[in-house]
């Protein structure tokens, strides 16, 4: 019996893993930033409690779909060798059982907390990413996180209809601000990480076209990404605060960008992707801050 209480929680940590929270929590936390911006004033505390849980449910379904589609190529490499999935700690039907559990109960909270095209949005959401990506895009081009970052970047639209019932243009564009956020910010990864993508057999672009031509389109899409956000200023969506954080966050990525271009180093790639982060976090808090200024004027 202590046997069975002590590997427990280890068990229970394994099944956490697989569902990729922090990767989850950024989503969540755009999911969230959308539902804010779509109401005129505070939205409804229950549909935002709501909407959280279900899109946050969902994702971790899709995560660990995403580790069992992905688990021999997951054993292959450094980074991702301890999860269960590649240990074979955890069989298939456990990780399966896991995903259905999650992403059943996602879709009912979504439908009956929230509202039906919230639900639908978040399952083509899950498709989008646990089979469109994994199974199709990730093996075979190494355009996948480019065309497949569409999935990725959906969060801000899923809370925007969570609140508003409907996902106009000004959800579209923070769609468009983690589309293009995307690959500067994984490319940066499988930089620092290129040998691990050399073993896993992953067509990763520093893969299949070089540190040189990866570093050049990271630049690109970095004077991309400042341009982008730019947009909610330009259509009035937002005011001179968010103008402001956005023009010295995205200097700060491009300058990120231009310092790896001009001379690689493993350690700048991985701030670069670790400021990534964080650049995301703080874009679309500034977004949020510049819409209560806004509402308290």
């Amino acid at each position: 019996m202590n046997t069975l209480a002590a590997s427990q929680p280890g068990l229970l940590r394994q099944y956490l893993v697989l569902t990729k929270p922090r990767v989850t929590q950024l989503a969540v936390f755009c999911a969230v930033i959308g539902m804010f911006l779509a109401a005129p004033g505070l939205p409804d505390l229950s549909r935002v409690a709501f909407g959280t849980l279900g899109i946050w449910l969902l994702a971790a379904a899709a995560f660990a779909i995403n580790c069992l589609i992905e688990q021999e190529v997951d054993a292959r490499m450094l980074r991702t060798a301890r999860r269960a999935t590649a240990r074979g700690t955890i069989t298939s039907t456990q990780v399966l059982a896991l995903s259905g559990l999650l992403g059943g109960s996602g879709m009912f909270v979504l439908y009956f907390g929230v509202n039906p095209l919230t639900m639908w949005l978040t399952f083509a959401t899950f498709v989008g990413y646990a089979v469109i990506y994994t199974v199709i895009l990730k093996p075979r081009t190494p355009q996948n996180i480019v065309i497949g970052g569409l999935s990725g970047a959906m969060p801000p639209a899923l809370g925007w209809a969570a609140i508003a019932n409907a996902v106009p243009a000004e959800a579209w564009i923070l769609v468009l601000i983690i589309f293009i956020w995307t690959p500067p910010h994984f490319w940066a990864l499988a930089l620092y990480r290129n040998n691990d993508y050399i073993k896993s057999g992953l067509p990763m672009l520093p893969v299949t076209h070089g540190q040189q031509f990866t570093r050049l389109h990271i630049l690109l899409y970095s004077f991309a990404l400042l341009a982008t956000t730019l947009m909610p200023y330009v259509i009035r969506m937002s005011g001179v605060l968010y103008l402001a954080c956005a023009l010295v966050l995205g200097g700060m990525f491009i300058y990120y960008a231009w310092r790896l271009y001009r001379e690689y180093s493993d350690a700048l790639a991985r701030k670069l992707f670790r400021f990534s982060i964080l650049y995301l976090s703080l874009l679309f808090g500034a977004l949020l801050a510049d819409h209560w200024v806004g509402l308290l004027r």
